[in-house]
């Protein structure tokens, strides 16, 4: 029962201060009601000016955000044209550099269409225009300039070589000396007149020389026309259609002792023989030509006498016979009473007394036919050696050095060859000559020792 009490008071001790406290917590909720409302209105009084603020910054953000969006817009538009002026620049570049590289080439090919007496003329601005590229003191502007200053040039001159231009230059002759005057160039042709007049001809370029040299006219009339030519810048001038082709073949052609020495020594020893080979043969001809064709026919007396063994008609007809087949014949008669197997024996050393007086000099003839081959054979041996020689020191740049080896080659062959054949041909014409008479006379000394077996007219029958 205590204990039920003291719950019970217990109870009401708690309501009690529940109640209490639920007073209180009324009064702070009051409070805080109050404090809200204040919040509230505090909050309503400052969220206007905020919200107008709000509505400034985002008008201000969208303004920003349209301002960025034209910065990239434009940015965009900037990397695009520096990348379109990038690539227009790489289009210039080369474009520059073409044109850098097609008036290089321009600047090289007239060089080398300029004729020799325009060197000196056009030296300066070449020389310009072709070390320009080179200078890094220079701009691309100013290195153009220099270069289209040679093409207004190169152009003028063109213009100017339709009707000729005259100039002041040097030239050199074919002795070497160098003489001041006066050029008037017509086309690729060039004619020059020195200051004295002592030098007159059309200019040209010679190898190894940076001078025009002057080919002079051996035709006075030409020089004449070529000096008032020059002079007076109008006249005639003799001018060649082969641009100095057909004077070049004509500078070529040489006489025959020029040809024969450039073969040296072996050409020299080739001549020798060929004349030595044609005064033997003349005299060999002549020699030959003396000695009396025998013929049958001019014999018939004698043979006639012989059928009938009349020796002593026979010998009266031989003394008016000359001859070495008459001396045979004599022979013969003078042992015809002897056997006649040695009167043909005796005959028949006659008849080789007779050959080799024939036949004499003519196996001279037959060893120069041959060995005038092999003559040409070792000029053209020394002359490559000579050549070979010449390389070695001199290179194989320049072919008009090397060209006495080369002629002595080729020269002494022709002449070893035209020498052989020469040599052969008389050799054979007069081995056929000195053939023919030994035939002949073997032809009669048979029809005599015929006629020597039948001795009485019966024989005949």
């Amino acid at each position: 029962m205590k204990n039920v009490i003291i719950l019970l008071l217990f109870v009401l001790a708690s309501l009690f201060k529940s109640e209490a406290q639920t007073i209180d917590m009324q009064e702070k909720l009051n409070q805080s009601l109050s404090d809200l409302s204040q919040i509230r209105k505090s909050i309503a009084d400052e969220k206007l000016p905020m919200v107008k603020e709000l509505n400034l910054i985002e008008d201000d953000l969208l303004d920003v955000r349209l301002e960025y969006q034209e910065a990239i817009r434009k940015l965009d538009n900037r990397s695009l044209d520096l990348n379109n002026l990038r690539s227009e620049i790489k289009t210039r570049r080369d474009e520059k550099n073409y044109i850098s590289n097609l008036l290089g080439e321009y600047i090289r090919n007239f060089q080398t269409r300029l004729h020799i007496s325009e060197i000196n003329k056009y030296n300066d601005i070449v020389n310009e225009s072709t070390l320009a590229p080179e200078n890094s003191n220079l701009s691309d502007t100013q290195i153009f300039s220099k270069q289209i200053a040679l093409v207004e040039s190169s152009v003028d001159r063109l213009t100017s070589l339709v009707g000729g231009v005259s100039f002041n230059g040097t030239a050199i002759g074919k002795d070497g000396l160098v003489k001041n005057g006066k050029f008037i160039l017509l086309g690729p042709v060039a004619l020059f007149s020195s200051d004295d007049d002592s030098l007159v001809g059309i200019a040209e370029q010679q190898l190894g020389s940076l001078e025009p040299t002057v080919m002079p006219f051996m035709d006075v009339k030409n020089v004449e026309n070529i000096k008032k030519t020059v002079n007076a810048e109008e006249g005639l001038f003799p001018f060649d259609p082969s641009l100095g082709n057909a004077r070049k073949i004509e500078e070529t052609s040489e006489s025959l002792f020029e040809t024969i020495n450039k073969g040296g020594i072996v050409g020299y020893v080739i001549v020798l023989m060929f004349f030595a080979v044609l005064s033997l043969s003349i005299f060999k001809w002549i020699q030959l030509s003396k000695i009396p064709m025998p013929r049958e026919t001019d014999f018939k007396p004698l043979l006639n006498a012989m059928l009938y063994n009349d020796f002593e008609k026979a010998k009266s007809f031989l003394k008016t016979v000359k001859g070495p087949t008459a001396n045979m014949l004599n022979i013969g008669l003078e042992h015809i009473n002897e056997d006649n197997a040695l009167v043909e024996e005796v005959m028949y050393e006659e008849m080789l007394t007779t050959r080799l007086k024939v036949e004499k000099y003519t196996p001279f003839i037959a060893v120069c036919a041959s060995s005038a081959p092999l003559l040409g054979l070792l000029g053209t041996v020394t002359g490559i050696i000579n050549t070979f020689k010449l390389i070695t020191v001199f290179g194989s740049g320049d072919v008009k050095t090397l060209s006495g080896g080369i002629s002595e080659a080729l020269i002494t062959t022709a002449l070893g060859l035209i020498v052989a054949i020469f040599s052969l041909i008389l050799f054979a014409f007069l081995s056929r000559k000195a053939k023919t008479i030994m035939d002949r006379m073997e032809k009669i000394a048979i029809l005599f020792m015929n006629r020597t077996i039948r001795t009485t007219p019966e024989s005949i029958k």
